[in-house]
Protein backbone atom coordinates (compact mmCIF):
# COMPACT_ATOMS: atom_id res chain seq x y z
CA UNK A 1 0.00 0.00 0.00
CA UNK A 2 3.23 2.02 0.30
CA UNK A 3 3.53 2.29 -3.71
CA UNK A 4 -0.33 4.42 -3.79
CA UNK A 5 -0.30 7.84 -2.98
CA UNK A 6 -4.36 8.14 -3.30
CA UNK A 7 -4.75 5.66 -0.23
CA UNK A 8 -2.67 4.03 2.38
CA UNK A 9 0.65 4.96 3.78
CA UNK A 10 1.45 6.70 0.39
CA UNK A 11 -1.38 8.65 1.40
CA UNK A 12 -0.71 9.43 4.53
CA UNK A 13 2.87 9.99 3.97
CA UNK A 14 1.62 12.65 1.68
CA UNK A 15 -0.38 14.17 4.21
CA UNK A 16 2.21 13.80 7.25
CA UNK A 17 -1.26 11.90 8.61
CA UNK A 18 -0.98 8.47 10.51
CA UNK A 19 -2.59 6.10 8.01
CA UNK A 20 -3.66 2.52 7.47
CA UNK A 21 -6.19 0.99 4.95
CA UNK A 22 -7.81 -1.87 4.21
CA UNK A 23 -8.14 -2.94 0.21
CA UNK A 24 -10.32 -5.00 -1.86
CA UNK A 25 -10.52 -6.16 -5.49
CA UNK A 26 -14.09 -8.08 -5.47
CA UNK A 27 -14.47 -7.06 -8.96
CA UNK A 28 -12.18 -7.76 -12.33
CA UNK A 29 -10.02 -4.21 -13.03
CA UNK A 30 -10.97 -3.11 -9.62
CA UNK A 31 -10.06 -1.79 -6.59
CA UNK A 32 -11.94 -0.44 -3.79
CA UNK A 33 -9.72 1.09 -0.89
CA UNK A 34 -10.43 2.40 2.18
CA UNK A 35 -8.21 4.67 4.27
CA UNK A 36 -7.98 5.89 8.13
CA UNK A 37 -6.16 9.42 8.64
CA UNK A 38 -5.59 10.72 12.16
CA UNK A 39 -3.96 14.06 11.59
CA UNK A 40 -3.15 15.19 14.91
CA UNK A 41 -0.10 18.41 14.28
CA UNK A 42 -2.20 21.35 11.96
CA UNK A 43 1.17 22.61 9.82
CA UNK A 44 -1.05 25.15 8.34
CA UNK A 45 0.38 24.40 4.93
CA UNK A 46 -1.24 23.71 1.79
CA UNK A 47 -1.62 19.91 1.15
CA UNK A 48 0.29 18.28 -1.16
CA UNK A 49 -2.51 17.42 -4.40
CA UNK A 50 -2.13 13.97 -5.25
CA UNK A 51 -1.08 12.99 -8.84
CA UNK A 52 -4.18 13.42 -11.26
CA UNK A 53 -6.13 10.28 -11.91
CA UNK A 54 -9.53 9.33 -13.15
CA UNK A 55 -10.85 8.57 -9.79
CA UNK A 56 -12.98 9.89 -7.15
CA UNK A 57 -12.07 10.10 -3.25
CA UNK A 58 -15.34 10.10 -0.30
CA UNK A 59 -13.77 10.92 2.83
CA UNK A 60 -16.20 10.80 6.16
CA UNK A 61 -14.70 13.23 8.37
CA UNK A 62 -15.51 11.69 12.14
CA UNK A 63 -14.79 14.87 13.90
CA UNK A 64 -15.55 18.23 13.18
CA UNK A 65 -13.35 20.79 11.02
CA UNK A 66 -14.17 24.19 11.33
CA UNK A 67 -12.86 26.14 8.95
CA UNK A 68 -12.55 23.84 5.74
CA UNK A 69 -10.34 25.72 2.65
CA UNK A 70 -10.35 24.17 -0.32
CA UNK A 71 -9.30 24.40 -3.71
CA UNK A 72 -9.68 22.32 -7.24
CA UNK A 73 -7.46 23.12 -9.67
CA UNK A 74 -6.23 26.36 -7.91
CA UNK A 75 -9.64 27.79 -7.58
CA UNK A 76 -10.51 28.50 -4.30
CA UNK A 77 -14.87 26.46 -3.10
CA UNK A 78 -16.44 28.58 -0.41
CA UNK A 79 -15.10 27.94 3.39
CA UNK A 80 -17.45 25.63 4.83
CA UNK A 81 -17.63 24.10 8.45
CA UNK A 82 -17.40 19.73 8.18
CA UNK A 83 -19.61 18.56 11.05
CA UNK A 84 -18.39 15.31 12.42
CA UNK A 85 -19.90 11.89 10.00
CA UNK A 86 -20.17 13.99 7.19
CA UNK A 87 -19.12 13.15 3.66
CA UNK A 88 -17.32 15.35 1.18
CA UNK A 89 -16.43 14.57 -2.46
CA UNK A 90 -12.73 14.89 -4.29
CA UNK A 91 -12.58 14.42 -8.02
CA UNK A 92 -8.85 13.10 -8.66
CA UNK A 93 -8.45 14.32 -12.10
CA UNK A 94 -8.71 18.40 -10.34
CA UNK A 95 -6.02 18.28 -8.25
CA UNK A 96 -7.60 19.19 -4.72
CA UNK A 97 -6.05 20.49 -2.41
CA UNK A 98 -6.81 21.87 1.31
CA UNK A 99 -5.47 24.19 3.71
CA UNK A 100 -4.25 21.73 6.72
CA UNK A 101 -5.00 23.94 9.71
CA UNK A 102 -6.97 21.67 12.04
CA UNK A 103 -6.42 18.53 13.42
CA UNK A 104 -9.07 15.69 12.43
CA UNK A 105 -9.67 12.17 11.89
CA UNK A 106 -11.32 10.74 8.71
CA UNK A 107 -12.17 7.58 6.90
CA UNK A 108 -11.05 8.26 2.95
CA UNK A 109 -12.97 5.69 0.28
CA UNK A 110 -10.62 5.13 -3.20
CA UNK A 111 -13.01 4.33 -6.21
CA UNK A 112 -11.00 4.36 -8.98
CA UNK A 113 -13.65 4.87 -12.48
CA UNK A 114 -12.98 2.05 -13.58
CA UNK A 115 -14.60 0.42 -10.21
CA UNK A 116 -17.57 2.57 -10.99
CA UNK A 117 -17.75 1.06 -14.89
CA UNK A 118 -17.25 -2.54 -13.16
CA UNK A 119 -19.83 -1.85 -10.45
CA UNK A 120 -22.40 -0.94 -13.13
CA UNK A 121 -21.54 -3.88 -15.41
CA UNK A 122 -22.07 -6.49 -12.65
CA UNK A 123 -25.28 -4.37 -11.87
CA UNK A 124 -26.54 -4.61 -16.01
CA UNK A 125 -26.72 -1.02 -16.15
CA UNK A 126 -25.08 2.45 -17.49
CA UNK A 127 -22.19 2.85 -17.20
CA UNK A 128 -20.83 5.57 -13.94
CA UNK A 129 -18.75 8.17 -15.46
CA UNK A 130 -18.59 10.34 -12.42
CA UNK A 131 -20.23 11.57 -9.46
CA UNK A 132 -21.97 14.66 -8.98
CA UNK A 133 -21.09 16.82 -5.79
CA UNK A 134 -19.88 20.33 -4.85
CA UNK A 135 -16.52 21.14 -4.83
CA UNK A 136 -15.53 21.24 -1.17
CA UNK A 137 -18.93 21.00 0.05
CA UNK A 138 -19.96 18.56 2.60
CA UNK A 139 -23.08 16.41 3.25
CA UNK A 140 -25.13 14.18 5.42
CA UNK A 141 -24.84 10.55 4.61
CA UNK A 142 -25.81 8.73 7.57
CA UNK A 143 -25.20 5.33 5.15
CA UNK A 144 -22.15 6.31 4.83
CA UNK A 145 -20.98 7.34 8.12
CA UNK A 146 -22.60 4.02 9.56
CA UNK A 147 -20.31 1.86 6.90
CA UNK A 148 -17.24 4.03 7.93
CA UNK A 149 -17.18 3.81 11.75
CA UNK A 150 -18.05 0.26 11.34
CA UNK A 151 -14.55 -0.25 9.37
CA UNK A 152 -12.90 1.22 12.39
CA UNK A 153 -11.78 -1.67 14.21
CA UNK A 154 -10.87 -3.54 11.39
CA UNK A 155 -7.82 -0.95 10.82
CA UNK A 156 -6.66 -1.77 14.29
CA UNK A 157 -7.11 -5.25 13.30
CA UNK A 158 -6.97 -5.93 9.71
CA UNK A 159 -5.83 -9.67 10.05
CA UNK A 160 -8.59 -10.49 11.92
CA UNK A 161 -10.88 -9.80 8.52
CA UNK A 162 -11.47 -12.26 6.13
CA UNK A 163 -10.94 -11.24 2.28
CA UNK A 164 -14.39 -12.43 1.91
CA UNK A 165 -16.03 -10.30 4.40
CA UNK A 166 -13.77 -7.37 3.11
CA UNK A 167 -14.57 -8.07 -0.24
CA UNK A 168 -18.39 -7.98 0.78
CA UNK A 169 -18.29 -4.77 2.86
CA UNK A 170 -16.31 -3.10 0.01
CA UNK A 171 -18.94 -3.95 -2.51
CA UNK A 172 -21.75 -2.37 -0.50
CA UNK A 173 -19.71 0.87 -0.09
CA UNK A 174 -18.65 1.51 -3.56
CA UNK A 175 -22.88 0.26 -5.01
CA UNK A 176 -23.99 3.19 -2.47
CA UNK A 177 -21.84 5.65 -3.65
CA UNK A 178 -22.49 4.60 -7.15
CA UNK A 179 -26.03 5.03 -6.75
CA UNK A 180 -26.14 8.18 -4.32
CA UNK A 181 -23.78 10.05 -6.55
CA UNK A 182 -23.65 8.73 -9.80
CA UNK A 183 -27.31 7.99 -10.04
CA UNK A 184 -26.82 4.68 -11.27
CA UNK A 185 -29.70 2.03 -10.59
CA UNK A 186 -30.07 -0.60 -8.46
CA UNK A 187 -30.07 -3.59 -9.94
CA UNK A 188 -33.82 -4.77 -10.37
CA UNK A 189 -34.06 -7.99 -12.19
CA UNK A 190 -36.46 -10.91 -11.57
CA UNK A 191 -35.00 -12.41 -7.91
CA UNK A 192 -33.20 -15.14 -8.36
CA UNK A 193 -32.82 -18.37 -6.34
CA UNK A 194 -30.05 -19.69 -4.36
CA UNK A 195 -27.35 -21.74 -5.68
CA UNK A 196 -27.86 -25.10 -7.71
CA UNK A 197 -26.41 -27.86 -5.59
CA UNK A 198 -23.48 -28.31 -7.54
CA UNK A 199 -22.65 -24.17 -6.99
CA UNK A 200 -23.44 -24.74 -3.24
CA UNK A 201 -21.09 -27.85 -3.27
CA UNK A 202 -18.26 -26.52 -5.34
CA UNK A 203 -18.15 -22.67 -3.12
CA UNK A 204 -18.45 -24.63 0.12
CA UNK A 205 -15.50 -26.92 -1.06
CA UNK A 206 -13.57 -24.16 -2.26
CA UNK A 207 -13.90 -22.25 1.12
CA UNK A 208 -13.38 -25.22 3.85
CA UNK A 209 -10.28 -26.02 1.34
CA UNK A 210 -8.72 -22.75 1.94
CA UNK A 211 -9.46 -22.08 6.01
CA UNK A 212 -6.29 -21.22 7.18
CA UNK A 213 -5.73 -19.23 3.42
CA UNK A 214 -8.03 -16.36 3.02
CA UNK A 215 -10.28 -17.10 0.07
CA UNK A 216 -11.42 -14.29 -1.89
CA UNK A 217 -15.15 -13.76 -3.00
CA UNK A 218 -14.56 -13.18 -6.37
CA UNK A 219 -12.54 -16.79 -6.56
CA UNK A 220 -15.45 -18.56 -5.02
CA UNK A 221 -17.95 -16.44 -7.38
CA UNK A 222 -15.86 -17.64 -10.18
CA UNK A 223 -16.67 -21.18 -9.32
CA UNK A 224 -20.13 -20.68 -9.38
CA UNK A 225 -19.89 -18.69 -13.19
CA UNK A 226 -21.52 -15.40 -10.70
CA UNK A 227 -20.62 -11.94 -10.08
CA UNK A 228 -19.54 -11.81 -6.36
CA UNK A 229 -22.65 -9.81 -5.71
CA UNK A 230 -25.04 -12.15 -7.17
CA UNK A 231 -22.54 -15.50 -5.70
CA UNK A 232 -23.41 -14.08 -2.14
CA UNK A 233 -27.41 -13.35 -2.40
CA UNK A 234 -27.59 -16.70 -4.01
CA UNK A 235 -25.12 -18.27 -0.92
CA UNK A 236 -27.01 -16.74 1.92
CA UNK A 237 -30.41 -17.84 0.46
CA UNK A 238 -28.59 -21.19 0.26
CA UNK A 239 -27.26 -21.87 3.56
CA UNK A 240 -28.90 -19.10 5.73
CA UNK A 241 -25.77 -16.95 5.91
CA UNK A 242 -23.44 -14.97 4.18
CA UNK A 243 -20.35 -16.47 2.95
CA UNK A 244 -17.88 -14.50 5.20
CA UNK A 245 -20.03 -16.21 8.31
CA UNK A 246 -19.80 -20.13 6.70
CA UNK A 247 -16.12 -19.31 6.53
CA UNK A 248 -16.01 -18.45 10.67
CA UNK A 249 -18.67 -21.78 11.17
CA UNK A 250 -16.49 -24.18 9.46
CA UNK A 251 -12.84 -22.45 11.25
CA UNK A 252 -15.08 -22.53 14.70
CA UNK A 253 -15.75 -26.35 13.78
CA UNK A 254 -12.92 -27.43 12.94
CA UNK A 255 -11.56 -25.98 15.87
CA UNK A 256 -13.74 -27.66 18.13
CA UNK A 257 -12.62 -30.76 16.52
CA UNK A 258 -8.92 -30.60 17.52
CA UNK A 259 -9.62 -29.05 21.11
CA UNK A 260 -11.73 -32.84 21.64
CA UNK A 261 -8.84 -34.80 20.33
CA UNK A 262 -5.50 -32.47 20.36
CA UNK A 263 -3.67 -31.47 23.48
CA UNK A 264 -1.44 -29.09 21.28
CA UNK A 265 -1.31 -25.27 22.50
CA UNK A 266 -4.24 -23.33 22.26
CA UNK A 267 -2.06 -20.95 19.63
CA UNK A 268 -1.01 -23.85 17.19
CA UNK A 269 -4.45 -25.09 16.83
CA UNK A 270 -5.89 -20.97 16.31
CA UNK A 271 -3.10 -21.14 13.25
CA UNK A 272 -4.06 -24.52 12.24
CA UNK A 273 -7.98 -23.09 11.56
CA UNK A 274 -7.12 -20.33 9.97
CA UNK A 275 -7.43 -17.62 12.89
CA UNK A 276 -4.43 -14.72 12.96
CA UNK A 277 -2.89 -15.38 16.48
CA UNK A 278 -4.75 -17.16 19.94
CA UNK A 279 -6.57 -13.80 20.52
CA UNK A 280 -8.26 -13.78 17.49
CA UNK A 281 -9.32 -17.67 17.94
CA UNK A 282 -10.41 -16.75 21.07
CA UNK A 283 -12.64 -14.02 20.56
CA UNK A 284 -14.44 -15.84 17.74
CA UNK A 285 -14.73 -19.22 19.71
CA UNK A 286 -16.58 -16.88 22.71
CA UNK A 287 -18.53 -15.50 20.42
CA UNK A 288 -19.99 -18.52 18.85
CA UNK A 289 -20.05 -21.15 21.54
CA UNK A 290 -20.45 -19.12 24.94
CA UNK A 291 -17.12 -20.60 26.34
CA UNK A 292 -13.34 -19.56 25.60
CA UNK A 293 -11.60 -22.40 23.93
CA UNK A 294 -9.80 -23.41 26.80
CA UNK A 295 -13.00 -23.55 29.04
CA UNK A 296 -14.77 -25.66 26.34
CA UNK A 297 -11.61 -28.36 25.78
CA UNK A 298 -11.71 -28.71 30.12
CA UNK A 299 -15.73 -28.97 29.63
CA UNK A 300 -15.43 -31.71 26.78
CA UNK A 301 -12.62 -33.27 27.72
CA UNK A 302 -13.82 -34.07 31.01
Amino acid sequence: MASSETYGEGFGKRLNAQASALVARALPRSTIAATELRYASPSFLLSTPPAAEDAFMVAVHLEQYDQYEYWEDGRAAPVSTIGGGEAIIYDLKRRPTFHLNSAFHSIHFYLPVTTLHALADEAGTKRVDTLMYDPGAPRADPVLRGMAEALLPAFGRPHDVSQLLMDHFMLAVGHHVACTYGGMRPFTGPEKGGLTPLQERRAKEFIAANLVGDPALADAARLCGLSPSQFSKAFKKSVGMPPHRWLIQQRIAQAKSLLRRDRSPLAEIALACGFSDQSHFTRSFTAWTGLSPGAWRRAVQD
